[in-house]
């Protein structure tokens, strides 16, 4: 027509077009019927200290984070999600804070864990993601090693997972730098 050349393109037979009713039957056969989606929450107030854990990772402060194991609000908050996700409860009935077992205990051990759980019920993650909640420190130079880190912990593509961060504008427990909050919400 304008003189050029056409050619076949491989396509993706499940990437199909969703208009008429008959279509959504369709999807959800190639999708699967049981998506499931949850949120986690979690909170940690800060202490003295030199350092923080956030999405696995080690990251320098002025105060640390007070808690029964490492206190990472990220990890506890997707593993919370999670556990949400398969129906399992939250991570306080998995691993009880009154429990010496747990204590100091390095919470991708408690993740892997959950991530065990889930395949034995039958599931995958499909996306990940997560908001850490805090005035400082400063979050963005992080991130790329905490996406490392925790797709290395749930054996998932980085593509799956978020995680972003912000302030709280100087408003209540967070703006005083009081703690620190994470949401987290999985499919």
């Amino acid at each position: 027509l304008a003189g050029l050349k056409v050619e076949m393109v491989p396509g993706e037979e499940k990437n199909i077009k969703v208009t008429r009713k008959e279509d959504f039957a369709l999807a959800e056969t190639l999708i699967g019927s049981d998506v499931r989606t949850a949120s986690g929450y979690d909170v940690h107030k800060f202490k003295d200290g030199d350092h923080i854990w956030l999405c696995g990772l080690k990251v320098p402060h002025t105060h640390g984070l007070e808690g029964h194991s490492d206190a990472d609000v990220g990890l506890h908050a997707i593993t919370d999600a999670l556990l949400g996700c398969i129906g399992e409860g939250d991570i306080g009935q998995h691993f009880p804070d009154t429990s010496a077992e747990f204590k100091n205990i390095d919470s991708k051990i408690l993740l892997r864990d959950v991530i065990r759980l889930i395949g034995e019920k039958g599931y995958r993650i499909m996306n990940i993601d997560v908001t850490l909640c805090l005035e400082k420190p400063k979050i963005a130079p992080h991130i790329p090693e905490m996406r490392k880190t925790l797709c290395n912990t749930m054996g998932i593509p980085e593509e799956d997972l978020s995680i972003k961060a912000t302030t709280n504008e100087k408003m209540g427990f967070i703006g005083r730098q009081e703690g620190v909050v994470c949401y987290a919400v999985t499919l």
